[in-house]
């Protein structure tokens, strides 16, 4: 029962001041047309990088592959992931309750609920350590610090997929943010300082592949914190926003990687890896199974 005597209801000079009585409906931010037809786009860009990809691979030997083979499967992911975010699919809400603060009169409060691709999320938890791969591979990161670089760019990803899913304003989702940007601390460490140090050894041109390559993708991909803390974090841009400019990132760091890293193997001998046994071959005659053998 509201006392109509009240100060704040009325105000300190007898006019009635206006009392919110009804609760409104959620308030949604989601793509518009911008954002829509970005998801298109970068599809059929991916798509073609696939088959792209794909084609440079069929005059390379086998065992000559491997770069090829894991930049296809890079850009193949992608091509899913937005066909899965273009199409309606890989996404979701996340509503949480927004404070209104009034002059005079209680607080209320009203649902924002947001857009989240989590497809996107997947795409990074899968093309990361691929990409990763491919520079351990090209600068001889022997396997131990191979595999902690990928299981850090895995704890990297999903940490930032849960910390999207947070409210913004609590310890819970930038406790996420946090843990996701030690772990890419931890892959520079494994793959550029590590890195480096091993592509001398094969030589300066290797060493000179490495470090343009290494440095373009680190720098593109410390701007994805940066644009996931002013989007997902604090919510300072529109859903649109955000898709183009992750839309465009994508392209760079896997297409325009890809691409560098094919012609950059094509012309230093140096940098080329050549993959025998099961790879290359398949199973030896005395490593198959045979079905039916008696003796087997």
């Amino acid at each position: 029962m509201i006392d109509p005597t009240s100060t704040w209801a009325f105000g300190g000079g007898g006019g009635v001041k206006p009392i919110p009585t009804v609760i409104p409906a959620p308030e949604f931010e989601h793509l518009h047309h911008v954002g829509h037809i970005t998801l298109w786009v970068a599809f059929a860009v991916f798509a073609l990088s696939t088959a792209t990809f794909s084609l440079l691979s069929w005059n390379i030997p086998v065992s000559k592959r491997l770069y090829h083979v894991l930049s296809t499967l890079v850009v193949l992911t992608a091509t899913v992931s937005y066909f899965a975010m273009a199409s309606g699919d890989g996404v979701s809400y996340k509503c949480e309750s927004v404070t209104d603060h009034h002059d005079n009169v209680p607080d209320t409060s009203h649902i924002v609920c947001r857009q989240i691709y989590w497809a996107r999320y997947v795409d990074w938890t899968i093309t990361t350590p691929l990409l990763l791969a491919q520079l351990c591979v090209l600068a001889g990161v022997d396997g131990a610090h191979t595999l902690m670089a990928g299981a850090a760019s895995l704890v990297m990803t999903l940490s930032a997929s849960f910390a999207a899913y947070g409210n913004k304003h609590t310890a819970q989702k930038w406790g996420w943010f946090t843990i996701s940007v030690l772990a890419y601390v931890f892959v520079i460490w494994h793959v550029a300082v590590n890195g480096g140090r091993t592509a001398k050894v094969k030589g300066d041109k290797v060493a000179k592949v490495f470090g343009g390559l290494a440095a373009y993708e680190f720098v593109l991909w410390t701007i994805y914190p940066i644009v996931w803390a002013v989007a997902e974090g604090a919510h300072k841009t529109s859903v649109d926003t955000g898709i183009v400019v992750y839309a465009v990132l994508d392209i760079l760091s896997k297409v325009g990687f890809g691409f560098w890293l094919l012609t950059a193997q094509r012309q230093t001998p140096e940098a080329q890896v050549e993959v025998d046994g099961y790879w290359s071959a398949g199973l030896t005659s005395e490593g198959r199974i045979r079905i039916g053998d008696p003796d087997a």
